[in-house]
């Protein structure tokens, strides 16, 4: 059996290309073990004669939050397979550890909780924000409290007791950009906290940037076949160490065959994004002119996500669309659109939604690896007029069947 000592991340520079990194990080030692495959370790628990050598390793686990030397104990405190994705989305987001969860908002639950477990319950936002992102941070549910600001706000809004800053770049759903360098100086000692879900690390590592704790909803991009979920905070091992102690005592740990997954996953995860990002853009050029379409958002950094407004009802296309998927998350091989407003940010208030450029109008876009053509033969369709006149109790002819 492989063993998590065995595939921690390496200490050493990356040297190694994206794209390789991508196939063989979290894998290193399988040619060593006579396999080519990363194994799966469905197991919960494990056999220990050592009673004695079991107690102490808990204790310096319980002490530093650090992963244990030695075998498995029990698959709430780490899991082999697991540990191999954390490895290779630390490798690719550059840092030095990374902590895998059960969902991206239990990795974002899990930050919130480490940072208040010091005293510092205080978090500086920039919308917009996930929904249930900026939903999580403004109910209070876990006694924090929210500071929104635009970034030009962010060294002012900070407090003594301010524990995160917290950004996403580009944003859900209008693709607004920030500054990532820019705000890491205005935060100066409180960790800047980036949502790089939409733009994986094939378009930017944060960290890079000033940036220090990276969080990535696992279910969209990283897994990117739509049949995964998982979330994971890339960062330093001394704030990895808090988020473990914290996924323990919670119990919010990705299941092993979901880190399988992912693992698998990011093999393909710099062809995936580079392919649908060169349609995406594509697309944007075309829904730019065309007269039907009030305004297109589309990231500097690029991107598979289009958001875009609509002159006429954005209902109308979500009930319209044949090819593309009309459904809520992103980031998997086929095309999905929804409506923000009735779905993914329903939860904020309406008014904060509105200021935050979260439009009634607007419908957000995860281009997928179809080919370009039949995407916007799709999309042409769907935002043509309704017919004039139709009969009652019928199906008008531009509505989706079968389906």
């Amino acid at each position: 059996m492989d063993t998590e000592a065995s595939i921690l991340p390496s200490t050493t520079p990356r040297s190694r290309a994206l794209a390789t990194e991508a196939v063989h990080a979290g894998r290193d030692d399988l040619a060593a073990l006579g396999l080519h495959a990363p194994p799966i370790d469905l197991s919960t628990t494990y056999p220990s004669y050592d009673s004695r050598g079991e107690a102490e390793r808990i204790d310096a686990f319980a002490t530093t939050g650090a992963r244990l030397d030695g075998p498995p104990v029990y698959a709430r405190l780490d899991n082999p397979t697991t540990a191999r994705f954390e490895t290779a989305l630390a490798r690719l987001e550059e840092t030095a550890s990374a902590v895998s969860f059960a969902s991206g908002m239990a990795a974002l639950t899990a930050v919130l909780l480490a940072r208040a477990s010091m005293g510092l319950r205080h978090v500086v936002a920039v919308r917009p924000l996930y929904g249930c992102s900026d939903h999580l941070l403004g109910a209070g549910l876990l006694g924090t409290e929210v500071t929104w600001t635009d970034p030009a706000g962010i060294a002012g809004a900070i407090r003594p007791d301010t524990g995160l800053v917290m950004v996403e770049t580009p944003a859900n759903p209008t693709l607004a950009e920030v500054d990532i360098r820019a705000l890491a100086h205005s935060c100066g000692s409180v960790p800047l906290l980036v949502d790089n879900t939409f733009a994986t690390p094939v378009l930017q590592r944060p960290v890079e940037h000033g940036a220090r704790l990276v969080l990535h909803s696992a279910t969209k991009y990283l897994g990117g076949h739509g049949d995964v979920m998982g979330g994971v905070v890339a960062c330093d091992e001394e704030f990895a160490a808090r988020l473990r102690q914290v996924r323990f005592a919670t119990g919010g740990v990705l299941h092993p065959m979901a880190g399988y997954l992912l693992l698998r996953g990011l093999s393909t995860l710099p062809v995936r994004v580079r392919a649908a990002s060169t349609s995406a853009a594509e697309l944007c050029r075309r829904l730019t002119a065309d007269p039907r379409i009030a305004r297109v958002h589309y990231p500097k950094v690029g991107g598979a996500m289009v958001s875009f407004e609509v002159y006429g009802d954005p209902h109308r296309v979500i009930s319209a669309v044949r090819l593309i998927t009309p459904a809520v998350s992103l980031g998997s091989v086929d095309t999905l659109i929804q409506h923000p407003a009735s779905i993914s940010h329903r939860i904020v208030d309406e008014g904060d939604r509105q200021a935050a450029g979260v439009g009634d109008r607007l419908l957000r876009m995860s281009v997928g690896l179809e080919d370009v053509e039949d995407l916007w033969a799709d999309l042409c369709q769907a935002l043509s007029d309704p017919p004039a006149r139709t009969v009652a109790g019928t199906v008008p002819e531009w509505l989706p069947t079968g389906r």
